[in-house]
């Protein structure tokens, strides 16, 4: 019994030491679950919040299946006689280009998606009076622009991750597949190549084959104090696809010249393998081969190039800002589709709808004839890539100005 009755006291002790530690602790407890409270998505989404997000994403996502659906039955209409022609079984025109196919277009007209879903549901909101009853309660346009701002959030960040990651691998899928089915000839071959492969060597190749990774007429050249140290001449050069490592080439036919003064020693051999910073994707461009790379690739390429001095990296700057530019599109186009749809008029939605479209179309244009102009013109391309934006964004602003509150 006196076990029994110590081991109580102790269960008593333990319970009343418990209490008191977290009277103590109970201020503190609740200073910090109220601080936390104010991180809960409950504090900022309210029931108006949801209703415009449900209304906004469904009416987006509805425009995008509705306008895709019927570029695909016009597309299929155009290529179904070159699917025939060149025998493109049916797996691959479904799984290999129209998978493909729905996801850049889609992402590619966003804006113009974004754009029609807010006037199109806006209007509607705003026909059945339901905006002006919002106001009379006290709603403001900035308040009502909440529910929005968090949906372009949603878009952005969805658009983004499309853009960098996930397209440019279906992008080569496609275009390997028009390659093949569609006679969509891909450059394969480049002439005169010269680039920097290290500090004060330079490579060349006179003809490069691309499907075979082969090269013709090759030439290292190492310099120091501006003066040849050593020169390296090979018939061919193949790069090695089976290394476990990049950069893995192997030259025939070769010999090396190596100057020492007035001296001259000079090595010669029928095969040799040999580590050179480039690869097959340095020396062969073609058409759209910058949408191919994701964003952390792109950045590489980037300083890559730039490094060794070539001047053809403007198109992936472009195509690297642009991702990013791409993406705040939807917040600048969001605010004026809403300034401009959000007062009941007579006649419905018809005209705004009509320049909400004319809108998005030219911000489309304008990115295709800004990248145009940073390649020819010489213009940052980072400035190339938000010109759109900017331009855009001063009309937003104009718009929400004049916008009901």
């Amino acid at each position: 019994m006196s076990k029994v009755k110590k081991t109580v006291d102790k269960v008593k002790g333990l319970n009343k030491c418990v209490g008191q530690c977290a009277a103590e602790h109970l201020p503190i407890l609740k200073k910090v679950g109220h601080q936390l409270q104010m991180f809960a998505p409950s504090r900022y989404i309210g029931i108006l919040d949801r209703y415009i997000i449900k209304k906004f994403t469904g009416t987006y996502i509805y425009s995008i299946l509705l306008i895709i659906s019927i570029a695909i039955v016009f597309d299929f209409n155009e290529n179904l006689s070159k699917f025939t022609q060149y025998h493109a079984p049916w797996r691959a025109i479904i799984f290999d280009y129209y998978a493909n196919f729905i996801p850049y277009y889609s992402n590619l007209f966003s804006p113009l998606f974004v754009f029609i879903a807010v006037i199109f549901f806006t209007s509607k909101l705003a026909g059945n009076s339901e905006i002006i009853s919002m106001m009379a309660a006290g709603v403001s346009i900035k308040r009502l622009m909440r529910p929005y701002m968090i949906s372009c959030v949603l878009i952005a960040g969805l658009t983004f991750y499309l853009n960098s990651f996930v397209i440019p691998h279906g992008t080569v899928i496609r275009q390997n597949f028009e390659s093949l089915y569609r006679n969509s000839k891909k450059n394969t071959s480049a002439e005169n190549v010269q680039l920097q492969v290290a500090k004060n060597t330079i490579a060349y190749i006179q003809h490069y084959d691309n499907q075979y990774k082969r090269g013709y007429g090759f030439s290292l050249v190492k310099f120091k104090d501006k003066k040849i140290v050593s020169h390296m001449t090979a018939m061919e050069i193949q790069y090695d696809t089976v290394a476990d490592t990049k950069y893995h080439w192997k030259v025939s036919n070769w010999k090396i010249r190596t100057l020492k003064g007035l001296k001259e020693h000079i090595e010669s051999g029928a095969s040799k393998d040999t580590v050179l910073l480039m690869e097959p994707t340095d020396l062969v461009y073609s058409k759209g081969q910058q949408e191919t790379f994701t964003s952390p690739e792109l950045l590489d390429y980037i300083s890559k190039q730039t490094s060794r001095g070539s001047g053809n990296v403007v198109q992936y700057e472009i195509e690297f800002h642009k991702r990013i530019a791409m993406s705040f599109s939807s917040f600048i186009l969001t605010i004026i589709g809403l300034s401009l749809s959000s007062r009941k008029r007579k006649g419905g939605m018809g005209l705004y709808l009509g320049i909400g479209l004319a809108l998005s179309f030219g911000y489309i244009m304008l990115q295709t004839v800004s990248a145009t102009f940073a390649v020819q013109a010489d213009t940052p391309p980072i400035l190339a890539a938000w010109i759109p934006n900017i331009i855009f964004a001063v009309i937003a602003y104009f718009c929400y100005r004049h916008a009901p509150s």
